[in-house]
């Protein structure tokens, strides 16, 4: 379609934003599978786990024993997510080739959930970030609530430049924004982007996490591809929920934007089935209902041939 990539990167983030927010924890070795499937099904960067500590995300207590249990894929990536100093300290005693933090545009989440300030979460980042460089490591950096908070309300847009470039400053290779509970609309979404790069923050540097928490995760998603973005992150079966909306889905499933993508012509390198049949094996595994209407649209089609051939 004229105006559109011909190639959008996929971050998986399943794994680690979607199990973290999982009532149940899984098994490490279903872990381990889940990440192997979805390298295998084409996704060129799969976020693994997370090395926060076991208090804060018992869900994700086993990070160094997931690590190293996967059996990589070339080309593939397998970024995970440290908190601190010692977050990293652990993801390079792990073998982690990439890491990620995570800083909030809004005051009221950046203390809800690390319990410091915008500013004193950007000072405690910046020697992680120097020292993952310092290591080699390529550094993501994730931006909440860069449309609303859950507690603080519609967040302005020059917060949201601001931490963007606080990021970018301390060297981190992409940011990546969150709509964290998915109330965004692809009007706002396309207006934070072009507030953006009006102050000369390129698409090249950005990547979006749009919730589905509305039923706007796609829509925002494919907002932002039209407006120059190339990176998007999604769940695997919508895996993951919403804390601050209980029953609400959570991330957008990666089965529907690969599904819009491909049918505009633009490459992902996914396999859909593949990646369905991963959904599927995983809902299975942990007794969950696949949160992704491609991937229920797909499984059923499928069950239609079976019984029109007699199986």
């Amino acid at each position: 379609m004229d105006g559109w990539p011909e190639h959008v990167t996929i971050v998986e983030v399943g794994p680690r934003d979607g199990l973290q927010n999982e009532q149940q924890v899984v098994p490490t070795p279903v872990k381990v599978e889940l990440v192997d499937r979805l390298a295998r099904a084409g996704l060129p960067v799969v976020e693994t786990t997370s090395f926060v500590h076991p208090r804060w995300v018992p869900q994700l207590a086993d990070g160094a024993e997931v690590l190293a249990g996967i059996d990589p894929v070339d080309g593939v990536r397998y970024p995970v997510l440290v908190p601190n100093a010692r977050g990293l300290e652990a993801a390079l005693a792990a073998g982690a080739r990439e890491v990620a933090v995570f800083a909030a545009a809004s005051e009221g989440f950046s203390r809800a959930n690390l319990n410091r300030s915008v500013d004193e979460s950007l000072e405690m980042f910046a020697p992680v970030v120097a020292g993952a460089k310092d290591a080699g490591l390529r550094v993501r950096g994730y931006v909440s609530t860069v449309v609303a908070c859950p507690f603080d309300g519609p967040t302005a847009h020059g917060d949201v430049l601001r931490v963007v470039e606080r990021l970018l400053e301390q060297g981190v290779d992409e940011v990546s924004l969150g709509d964290t509970i998915g109330v965004g609309t692809p009007g706002e979404v396309q207006a934070l982007l072009a507030a953006l790069h009006t102050a000369g923050i390129g698409s090249e540097l950005l990547a979006v996490h749009m919730h589905d928490t509305y039923g706007q995760g796609l829509a925002n998603s494919i907002a932002a591809v039209e407006a120059g973005v190339t990176v998007v992150d999604t769940s695997a079966g919508g895996l993951g929920g919403c804390p601050y909306a209980p029953g609400a889905r959570g991330n957008l499933a990666t089965e529907d934007l690969v599904h819009a993508l491909h049918g505009a012509g633009v490459r992902t390198g996914v396999d859909l089935d593949a990646l369905v049949d991963t959904s599927a094996w995983l809902a299975a595994e942990i007794t969950r209902p696949i949160a992704s209407r491609t991937a229920e649209a797909v499984l059923a089609k499928r069950l239609l041939a079976v019984a029109a051939r007699g199986d």
